[in-house]
């Protein structure tokens, strides 16, 4: 057996090829695998200076072939990430000709492809399984296929994803074949290829890239020192943070400014480590460990003060935000900033979290953003920390009142899985601006929808002819949510038997529903309005420029020009062209995502034309209704983004007064 680190094009090029054996199961990647490759490969096309990246391990063993054919190799191991790469080389190829660059795309054909001047089955680089194998022939030559094949489903989706984005043919092509490495391992012709498949696919854990990195630490300590060096300081941290050792590597890489992505923890590690400072290293590495779980384990942090915020912080996904955490934590346990200094940095973090939450600002770049911060700050704000850490938050995607007001009151807050976990959280610290003198036991009480999730008739006439616009608008967002510890009892009550058990609660947030008659919509955005100018003093804006949103202010009164959607541009005249668009573009692109958009918003989306009162329709026999307030359009378009994980970056309106 031979192994050895290389680069992909060395694996491609030259007159080869791979064939995947019959007992390797059929290309079955989807949207999950291909996402993380697609994600790879534009953090690498926007680095400057990109670094390798290992994208696994190629297992093969040489096959018996005549003189003149091609060398052929059984692939044992890494058939689905080396089949998805060369769908995408053919998706290159492809776009190449499109834009006229033949030259660049007979490169890709009869460099990485296929064997130029070899025939039959010869002629391809790699000979999926018999069910694929067609598919990929055809991709190969350009020929239609059906469309039920995974592989053909795998060009697709990049397909897609390229139409979205600016980068080019020839660098995602260099990126692959220059940055992309793998460990090739070569068996011998005598070893038994499924035997070495079957222990490739053992239920054995595999290594994991915290013991890759123990044993690098110790094959570089002395043997007389390693017993107890492994005591004192690897153990300890191994036993603090168990299944997060690797993760907190990690960050700790970051820390001052670099991205190593998870991945590549081991090869970025064992750059900086030497015979001569092993031990430093390993001292640095258990300091910070300890930090690391204070601010994951917060039960762990000795001060009370710190553990309140650290909890907090954690209910509101802070894992990006570790690596500078870790530096602010490593200045006040130096005695570099004191406590209160620390516990502002905290509360600046959260202020800044929450807004981005609210205003559904994207999250994928917090891992960019937040390790180049503290390199900053000591460079240029060393002398007042704090202050230098609101600087620089400002220009990292931190709304202004304007719009942090406006999204507070619409935004559909309530969800699934962390959205329930933010959601709880803004409404106890609404009910803790309140200043209590007696402590609320927040562990006992749950989140209620006023108007409630399951409607009663009671309710449908409450709301009035338009109920279900109502009800699916405003059933998640804040003016209709409160805190109660008998959300069972209230369950879907009328309005005048919750407002009985509301105004027996100790809560001042139910306190403000003694002074309603009814529950309308009208009551639910005076509400949202009265919460959001208490979220607004609660999470201030700390910046040096704001603006302030008159009351009321939205989309009433204005005029759409026109819509920038997933990176498509269109001219529009009112708020009815902006949905339409909205909803054609989703269907084209994310046709995925659209078919979740119809299930949730049924009202509102569907085949049936007749249950709608005014429509206009889209395409594969869908229909929208458009018969709706500007501000109810408006509202429905936001959470029907927010609803498939689309953000504010993907979806602008322009308007005029």
């Amino acid at each position: 057996m031979q192994a050895k680190e290389t680069k992909l094009q060395d694996i491609i090029e030259g007159t080869k090829q791979y064939v995947i054996p019959l007992f390797q199961r059929t290309y079955s990647w989807t949207n999950k695998e291909w996402e993380v490759l697609w994600k790879d490969l534009v953090e690498l096309c926007e680095m400057d200076n990109p670094r390798t990246h290992f994208i696994g391990s190629i297992v093969n063993m040489p096959t018996i072939s005549v003189p003149e054919g091609v060398a052929k190799y059984l692939l044992i191991d890494g058939q689905q990430r080396l089949t998805t790469i060369f769908v995408f080389l053919v998706l290159l190829r492809n776009k190449a000709k499109e834009k006229g660059n033949t030259r660049f795309a007979d490169e890709i054909n009869n460099t990485l492809l296929v064997n130029q001047y070899k025939d039959g089955i010869d002629y391809f680089k790699l000979m999926p399984t018999q069910i694929d194998r067609q598919a990929f022939e055809n991709l190969i030559n350009e020929k239609d296929t059906e469309t039920e094949s995974q592989i053909i489903k795998s060009y697709q989706f990049f397909e897609k994803k390229l139409k979205q984005t600016n980068l080019e043919p020839d660098k995602l092509k260099k990126i692959i074949t220059n940055y992309f490495s793998v460990v090739s391992i070569v068996l011998d012709a005598d070893d038994n290829p499924y035997l070495v498949f079957e222990s490739l696919n053992a239920k054995g854990r595999p290594l994991t890239q915290a013991d890759l990195i123990r044993n690098y630490f110790f094959m570089r300590i002395h043997v007389d020192e390693q017993e107890q060096i492994y005591k004192d300081l690897w153990l300890p941290m191994q036993t603090a943070l168990g299944d997060n050792l690797t993760e907190y590597i990690r960050h700790f890489l970051m820390r001052n400014g670099g991205t190593v992505k998870q991945t590549d923890v081991y090869y970025a590690l064992k750059e900086s480590i030497t015979a001569a400072n092993a031990i430093e290293r390993l001292t640095e590495l258990q300091k910070f460990a300890i930090f690391y779980q204070r601010l994951l384990k917060p039960e762990s942090e000795p001060d009370k003060q710190l553990k309140k915020h650290f909890i907090r912080l954690n209910r509101i996904e802070v894992t990006t935000a570790y690596p500078l955490l870790l530096n602010f934590y490593n200045d006040y346990n130096g005695g570099s900033i004191s406590k209160d200094e620390f516990v502002t940095i905290l509360q600046i973090l959260e202020n800044y979290l929450i807004r981005r939450f609210i205003c559904n600002v994207p999250t994928n770049q917090l891992n960019k953003i937040f390790p180049t911060i503290y390199p900053q700050i000591t460079s240029k704000h060393s002398g007042n920390v704090v202050e230098g850490f609101k600087v620089i938050l400002q220009s990292k995607g931190y709304p202004k009142d304007s719009e942090f007001e406006l999204r507070f009151r619409e935004t559909k807050i309530y969800g699934e899985g962390d959205r329930r976990v933010k959601t709880k959280l803004i409404l106890e610290t609404l009910e803790e601006n309140f200043a209590h003198k007696e402590c609320v036991e927040f562990e006992k009480l749950t989140i209620d929808h006023i108007m409630p999730q399951t409607l009663s008739e009671w309710w449908k006439t409450e709301l009035g002819e338009d109920w279900e616009e109502i009800y699916d608008l405003f059933l998640h967002t804040i003016g209709n949510l409160t805190l109660t510890a008998y959300n069972s009892e209230l369950s879907n009550d009328d309005f005048p038997t919750k407002k009985k058990i509301y105004e027996e609660s100790h809560l001042e947030l139910n306190k403000y529903f003694a002074g309603n008659v009814s529950w309308t919509k009208e009551a639910i955005e005076k509400r949202a309005e009265h919460l959001a100018n208490q979220a607004i003093e609660i999470w201030s804006y700390f910046g040096n420029e704001n603006t302030t949103l008159a009351s009321g202010q939205g989309v009433i009164g204005t005029k759409p020009t026109s819509l920038v959607i997933l990176g498509q541009y269109f001219s529009v005249k009112n708020w009815r062209d902006v949905m339409e668009q909205t909803f054609k573009t989703i269907a084209d692109l994310e046709s995925e995502k659209f078919a979740i958009i119809a299930d949730k918003f049924s009202k509102y989306v569907g085949r049936d034309k007749s249950k709608f009162r005014q429509t206009r329709e889209l395409q594969d026999g869908y229909f929208i209704e458009v018969n709706m307030s500007a501000q109810s359009i408006q509202r429905l378009c936001w959470q029907a983004i927010e609803t498939i994980d689309l953000t504010s970056e993907d979806w602008i309106v322009n308007v005029e007064q």
